[in-house]
């Protein structure tokens, strides 16, 4: 494993994981401490997996967005265990969560790979 792309990779998922935060926290609800929590520590998640894995796919792009589906999907489901909002529905807190996730996946990927050319 290499020290360079783990912390890269993880410190990306850290950075997304605020953005991520702050895309939440737009919204006219207020978002919880723990909630909060969850989602810097889910995008964080991303970071660290793809720095250690040595999952190989085809092209860096598809690695990063297997990981990002794959550690979303725990924070999708827990989306639509929270309580009702009128902007969201259920439905549509998973399907965002994951495609946040995936997306992010290939922005770390792209960020560690490409840019600061830490291989796997």
């Amino acid at each position: 494993m290499k020290a360079k792309r783990l912390i890269i990779s993880t410190l990306m998922g850290v950075v997304f994981g605020f953005v991520c935060y702050g895309f939440a926290s737009s919204g006219q609800n207020e978002v919880s401490t723990i909630l909060a929590m969850n989602i810097i520590l889910g995008r964080t998640l991303i970071g660290v997996a793809i720095g250690i894995s040595r999952f190989t796919c085809k092209h860096w792009s598809l690695h990063g967005i297997v990981m990002g589906l794959v550690f979303s999907l725990p924070q999708g489901f827990g989306a639509m265990l929270g309580p009702d909002n009128p902007e969201f529905s259920h439905n549509m807190m998973f399907v965002s969560t994951i495609v946040m996730g995936v997306i992010y996946g290939f922005l770390i990927e792209l960020i560690t790979s490409i840019l600061f050319k830490a291989k796997q």
